[in-house]
């Protein structure tokens, strides 16, 4: 319960540390920048886990979820480009 809590804590911040990283105006409100912060944090910690990095229902690491969240920036912004 308390990992779960601690990712949603880490992907808000995430989210907006990836937006200030990432190159490129994104328009995204904050909504959807806690999202993908949220989903990067979550993302990261899976592969984490996969890889063997973290405990399994252990929370991802700071620099992992701000990759994460920036490589689903990524994504979003080609996917929304048109």
């Amino acid at each position: 319960m308390f990992s779960l809590i601690g990712t949603l804590i880490v992907g808000l911040v995430v989210g907006l540390i990836a937006r200030a990283v990432k190159p490129g105006d994104d328009k995204l409100g904050l909504i959807m920048t806690s999202i993908l912060g949220i989903a990067g944090s979550f993302i990261a910690g899976f592969v984490g886990e996969k890889m063997g990095w973290y405990a399994p229902g252990a929370p991802a690491g700071w620099i992992a979820s701000v990759v994460g969240a920036i490589v689903l920036l990524v994504i979003y912004g080609m996917v929304s480009k048109k």
